[in-house]
């Protein structure tokens, strides 16, 4: 019998939660939090119940668990395009065309995200976790809209107040790509980015 390889087993655990907190997200998204059963998860995985309370203790673990690996990533990513050697309206374009990639699951982060902080069943701790870490979250974006107001190509303004609108204006059209109820018009990203750009003068 072969040894163990602790850090191969620590991969593969996490890939399974992983998998289960994608899950999650989906069937969360669609049928809310309070409607979704564990059932209901173990069955979008295609793995048992007892496999998903292995790793979780609870329904809200796991939602508490989604919520906080998607604003971590989201964060991380965000900041990692804020340091790209590119012109600060290119780093938006590159902002806007991931989060709305029609290839992606965003649109169901974004709605749980939102209920999670509107749902009166949310605990007052988890609304306010979510809520600071979507502010931390802005600040790289705030410091590409300074590095744009410096070279005079984004608009000026507040920093902060300019990454909360360039935000809540990409993750609101997120939510209409809802699968089966996308509304059926197309996202340009350009015109959205150059709702934040410096218009030449003529």
């Amino acid at each position: 019998m072969s040894p163990r390889n602790p850090e191969k087993d620590r991969q593969m655990r996490e890939k399974r939660m992983q998998h289960i907190l994608d899950s999650a997200l989906k069937v969360m998204a669609v049928h809310g939090f309070q409607l979704t059963s564990i059932q209901d998860i173990a069955k979008e995985a295609k793995v048992s119940v007892g496999t998903v309370y292995h790793y979780f203790e609870s329904k809200e673990e796991i939602f508490s668990e989604v919520l906080r690996k998607g604003q971590t990533n989201y964060g991380r990513n965000v900041a990692a395009v804020a340091v790209m050697e590119v012109e600060p309206l290119q780093k938006l374009r590159v902002i806007a065309s991931t989060w709305l990639a029609a290839s992606s699951t965003n649109w169901a982060f974004t709605i749980l995200m939102h209920t999670a902080r509107l749902s009166k069943s949310t605990p007052p701790e988890l609304k306010r976790a979510i809520t600071e870490r979507f502010t931390a979250n802005l600040k790289p974006v705030a410091s590409i809209m300074e590095e744009g107001m410096r070279q005079g190509t984004i608009v000026e303004g507040d920093s902060v107040q300019l990454a909360f609108y360039f935000v809540s204006l990409i993750q609101g059209l997120t939510m209409q790509r809802t699968p089966d109820y996308e509304v059926p018009v197309a996202m340009n990203v350009d015109a959205i980015i150059g709702l934040f750009e410096v218009k030449e003068q003529r």
